[in-house]
């Protein structure tokens, strides 16, 4: 029988990671580019944080 793991992600507003520990050095970059009325996980934020500092698109 598969054991299905399921994990829930945890997710955060752009108020509550602008306010965290783990991105005080990014908060301008973060207010610039995450939205008001979305929420994210960790590895989400990496990834666009990232892509910024890559010179990607946004």
């Amino acid at each position: 029988m598969a054991n299905k793991k399921t994990e829930e992600v945890a997710s955060f507003t752009k108020q509550q990671l602008l306010k965290s520990k783990k991105y005080a050095h990014r908060q301008d970059a973060l207010n610039a580019l995450l939205k008001d009325d979305k929420s994210y996980s960790f590895d989400e934020v990496d990834k666009i944080l990232d892509k910024f500092y890559k010179g990607g698109s946004k």
